[in-house]
């Protein structure tokens, strides 16, 4: 474990607020972002023929299963490195947790960032939007960082993940174009519609969170 990954977890996480807690630990949950997720959805059959359609959904389903697989199965039992919080870490003592979460026993390399950049990248690829990737790469950030405030991961673990996603979402899109030739269009019809419900349910998270940091 290097020092400079340590130091950097323990300043994230000793950055503490009563309605941060809340917020990140809600930001850091996957049943919330299903709106988001089906925006996305929705745009696509939106744009596309049912077969270009279908390629997209398998594609980005390929993307999230290579990333989650490479870091879950080949690369953490290989590392072995214990996350920051895992009582058999001697770091744990100083991390703060909340909810008494701690993740499973090992975090190298994160999921959460393999699968977060791993869409981010696919959406990136697939609509050549602007505005929309901007958006995406600000709420896998986010996740990121939430991760490492809940004392889960290290940054080096959130940037391997990333990196896997990446790479996963790219090898993912180059067998979307070799067999289905699929190449992005100008435009896209209601393409700022992950924006609109991802925007939303960060700020309805952030109401949340408030609400319960002033009455709790």
């Amino acid at each position: 474990m290097s020092r400079l990954d340590a130091d950097l977890l323990l300043a994230i996480n000793g950055w503490r607020a009563g309605w941060a807690d809340y917020f990140m630990y809600a930001f850091s949950g996957k049943l919330v972002w299903i709106p988001m997720y089906a925006s996305i959805l929705y745009v696509i059959l939106r744009n596309m023929n049912w077969k270009l359609a279908l390629g997209c959904i398998i594609t980005v389903a390929l993307t999230i299963t290579f990333a989650d697989q490479v870091c879950a199965t080949l690369i953490r039992p290989y590392v072995a490195r214990l996350r920051p919080a895992n009582l058999g870490n001697p770091l744990s003592e100083f991390v703060q947790i909340v909810n008494g979460y701690r993740g499973g026993a090992y975090g190298f390399p994160s999921c959460h960032a393999a699968n977060t950049f791993g869409l981010v990248f696919f959406v990136f690829y697939i609509f050549r939007n602007r505005a929309l990737t901007a958006f995406m790469v600000l709420w896998a950030l986010i996740t990121c960082y939430s991760r490492s405030y809940l004392g889960v991961h290290y940054p080096g673990d959130l940037l391997v993940g990333g990196v896997v996603g990446a790479a996963g979402a790219s090898l993912c899109y180059w067998l979307l174009r070799k067999i289905l030739h699929y190449e992005p269009k100008r435009e896209f019809k209601h393409v700022y519609a992950p924006i609109l419900v991802g925007g939303i349910t960060i700020v309805a998270l952030f109401i949340y969170a408030l609400i319960l940091g002033i009455f709790i």
